[in-house]
């Protein structure tokens, strides 16, 4: 045989970017996220990011030389990993919780399952789970913003969600301050996880990652639009008692959910219409969460349930193949 002749299965296409290229470009994509966080937070923000980050490294080599396969550090997922892991912590995480979640992030949610391509849940969003579950305390605490060079002292406060639904269970009504923050919303300047502040900065880094066409529409189209609609139907049910669509959109973590971390390749559809399904599934999952389950953020959850769906999805609407009689046109 000739060896220049290589013979392979299907897909033949290429989409002329490898993993590591698309990896540096989400890197590249969430650094005004960063950044905010660090003004906003200061040194605590930016000493939890290195130690997410250098934690799911370490931990991924590690396990990589255990199960004696290659090490693949330098394909950037881990480095990703770490960063989206960082943006679910607590600013004044301390330093024992970021790296156990790094060795829950990689170990339990990557590695275990055979690694990059093969995990069914998105690793940062299980260790950010199983550390809400496992240390509510710790994950439960945030501190108002403290910009760099404003000689202000971090104290602790409630996130936007979660007076909302201090305000809602002992009052039933919205709280006083809910309606007049949007412009801080937008820009970042209020208490929450690292990447759950900056809804600017995120759509900033999401807008890059439509310019280099490794994100599509589906998925954020769907989950943002959903939440729209049915966190609109309970508004216009009772404004006086739940919150409007643009305070579903601008707090918390749903964009940081709707662009990174729904839009996981691997966890996630691999059709339009499935996409658009998960995307859909995500949104009112996270409505119904906020609105009526025990924790005051949904996102982490509808994903982690839509992550379970994606195979039952994959499965159903896959498209027809290319000859049988459901495939004819």
């Amino acid at each position: 045989m000739d060896p220049q002749l290589h013979l392979s299965s299907s897909p033949h296409l290429q989409a002329g970017q490898d993993t590591a290229q698309i990896m540096r470009a989400v890197i590249y994509s969430l650094l005004p996220a960063c950044a905010v966080a660090v003004y906003f937070f200061g040194l605590p923000a930016l000493g939890v990011l290195l130690l997410a980050t250098l934690g799911c490294v370490a931990v991924e080599a590690l396990c990589q030389r255990l199960m004696r396969q290659p090490v693949s550090v330098a394909d950037g997922s881990a480095v990703v990993t770490g960063i989206l892991l960082a943006l679910n912590l607590p600013p004044g995480a301390p330093w024992w919780l970021v790296l156990l979640g790094a060795v829950i992030a990689i170990a339990i949610g990557k590695q275990v399952f055979g690694g990059l391509g093969a995990n069914p849940f998105n690793p940062a969003l299980v260790a950010r789970v199983a550390l809400l579950v496992s240390f509510p305390v710790q994950m439960t605490t945030w501190t108002a913003p403290a910009p760099l060079g404003s000689g202000l002292d971090a104290v602790t406060a409630a996130t936007p969600l979660g007076e909302w639904k201090t305000a809602v269970m002992l009052t039933g009504k919205l709280p006083v301050t809910q309606h007049g923050g949007t412009l801080d919303y937008l820009l970042g300047n209020m208490p929450g996880c690292i990447g759950e502040v900056s809804a600017l900065a995120l759509l900033l880094g999401a807008a890059y990652l439509f310019w280099r066409k490794i994100l599509t529409w589906h998925i954020p189209v769907a989950y943002l639009g959903s939440v729209v609609v049915c966190g609109g139907l309970f508004w216009l049910a009772d404004p006086g008692r739940y919150p409007d669509p643009l305070f579903h959109l601008l707090t918390g973590g749903l964009i940081l959910g709707a662009f990174y971390m729904a839009t996981d390749m691997v966890t996630s559809p691999v059709t339009g219409r499935g996409m658009v399904l998960f995307g859909v599934g995500c949104g009112v999952l996270t409505v119904l969460i906020r609105l009526f389950g025990g924790y005051p953020e949904g996102v982490s959850f509808a994903i982690l349930l839509m992550n379970a769906a994606t195979p039952l999805i994959d499965r159903y609407l896959r498209p027809p193949v290319f000859g049988t009689a459901a495939g004819k046109s």
